[in-house]
Formats: C-alpha cells, sequence, structure tokens
C-alpha cells in the first residue's frame, strides 16, 4: 500500500539548519508532484513547498522562499526539505504529500504522510 515516511525533524534553535526526508513507496513516485505542508499548533493547514515529478520545476510560499529548498530523488523514491535560517514561526508538524495530477493544492493532494515535528525554539 502507500507509504509517506517523514524524518529529519527536531528541535533546533533560530537560524539553524533541518533537512527532513520523505521516503515513499507503494505507487509510482517519479511521476508525482511533491509538497511539504505544515500545521502550526492551533493553526490550519499551510502548503510551504512543491515539485513537479522531473525535479525541475519548484514552487514555494513566500515566507519560506531563499530559506527552504525542496528536492527529490526519484531513484531513491524520496523527497527532501532543506530548511536553512529557521524561525520560531516555521515551528509546525511538517508533512510530505503526492499528487498524480501533478496540483500542488493541499484539498487536492492524494496521499499524505503522518508528519515529522520540527521545533525552532531558543
Amino acid at each position: 500500500q502507500v507509504q509517506l515516511v517523514e524524518s529529519g525533524g527536531g528541535l533546533a534553535q533560530p537560524g539553524e539548519s533541518l533537512r527532513l526526508s520523505c521516503a515513499a513507496s507503494g505507487f509510482t513516485f517519479s511521476t508525482y508532484a511533491m509538497s511539504w505542508a505544515r500545521q502550526a499548533p492551533g493553526a490550519g493547514l499551510e502548503w510551504v513547498a512543491g515539485i513537479y515529478s522531473d525535479g525541475k520545476h519548484t514552487f514555494y510560499r513566500d515566507s519560506v522562499k531563499g530559506r527552504f529548498f525542496i528536492s527529490r530523488d526519484n531513484a531513491k523514491n524520496t523527497l527532501y526539505l532543506q530548511m536553512n535560517s529557521l524561525k520560531p514561526e516555521d515551528t509546525g508538524l511538517y508533512y510530505c504529500a503526492a499528487d498524480a495530477k501533478g496540483s500542488l493544492v493541499p484539498s487536492e493532494l492524494d496521499y499524505w504522510g503522518q508528519g515529522t515535528q520540527v521545533t525552532v525554539s531558543s
């Protein structure tokens, strides 16, 4: 069955970096658009970054542009999110998600992982 398993979350101080990974199985990863989304405590889900199946087209929400970088390794069925210059407002549960249609809209995505917690605090 389809599985998306996130890892790499943890506690970081402001200004530090973390790298999230998402291991995919049970579907043809290389043909799916992939996204990262997050949910802060008491807040709604927000899309963070997306990447098309070929890995050449990437997209970011304004608040993370220049700090976060999404990438994928289709040979390893793995999605990444490199997060630099972390801020307290980046705190949240980070999810990876997949979509066969190429959508990056959270409400339209086909598959979701369980999430990995990122906490940014001094």
